[in-house]
Order: C-alpha cells, then sequence, then structure tokens
C-alpha cells in the first residue's frame, strides 16, 4: 500500500498518553487492506513493519497488525470520540472488538461489531421487552 500524509496529523495533546484503545478485526483483510480503507476516509497511512501499518488523524493513531487470525490495532483515541472509531469501523463493514482503558488501565468501554457503546460502569444486563412479554414476565405488553 501507498503511504499517505494528506490526512490530519495526530493532535500533540494525544502525544503524551498511553496507548488507550485496543482490539481486533475478525475475518479483516491484511492489514494493508484495512489502512486503504482509513486512507480513503481521510487519514494518514503509513508502513510501521512488513505486515503492519499506521493510521492517524487529529483524533486517533493506531497501529494496524495481521496475524493468522485477525488485525489487530492498537494505540490512541480521544475518549470522547471512541464511539467515531467504532462507527468508522462499522461503515468499513469490518467485524470487530475494540476496548477503551483510562490512564490507569481501567477498562471504561467496549464495543464489538457496531455495538452500541455503553459505559461499563453503567452497564446493567437486561432482557428486550419482546422476550420478556413472550415469556409473560412483563403485564400490559402487546405479544
Amino acid at each position: 500500500m501507498d503511504i499517505s500524509d494528506e490526512g490530519q496529523p495526530l493532535e500533540p495533546v494525544w502525544l503524551e498518553i498511553d496507548n488507550n484503545v485496543c482490539g481486533g478485526l475478525t475475518g479483516a483483510p491484511s492489514a494493508s487492506l484495512v489502512a486503504q480503507r482509513f486512507v480513503g476516509a481521510g487519514w494518514n497511512s503509513r508502513s510501521a513493519s512488513w505486515e503492519s501499518y499506521e493510521v492517524e488523524t487529529s483524533w486517533c493513531r493506531i497501529e494496524l497488525e495481521t496475524t493468522d487470525s485477525r488485525t489487530l490495532l492498537n494505540g490512541v483515541v480521544d475518549p470522547d470520540r471512541f464511539v467515531d472509531l467504532a462507527a468508522l469501523l462499522t461503515r468499513f463493514g469490518l467485524r470487530f472488538s475494540i476496548e477503551l482503558y483510562d490512564d490507569d488501565g481501567e477498562l471504561l468501554r467496549e464495543i464489538q461489531a457496531g455495538t452500541p457503546s455503553v459505559p461499563i460502569r453503567e452497564a446493567a444486563p437486561r432482557l428486550p421487552g419482546r422476550l420478556l412479554a413472550r415469556l409473560g414476565l412483563v403485564t400490559g405488553a402487546k405479544r
């Protein structure tokens, strides 16, 4: 893949923090093809090794590395734009799981295959209303 420097560079504030995002792209094409998708979305890209690429924009820099079974990603993202990264991966049609960590290494959020992001500390397991209604656990619900 050709290297692209037509996108925005990472803002300096994000250069000073440790990696806070990691994940994997299951069944994804090679890191090179994934990097091409980022370039198509206006990001910068450069080769990081024989099998990996670094892609960046003003709010995120991640390294993409191909393994035998999937493409791994790790890097830094503006926590307020974590959902934007997931939306972009979804727009690319990729199956993925990404995790966001705080400065202390605590998991803050996880998004899988484009599902909505919910802060881990606020997430409460719940069954959908239709399922509860079918089980007769909700009164006044339509079946």
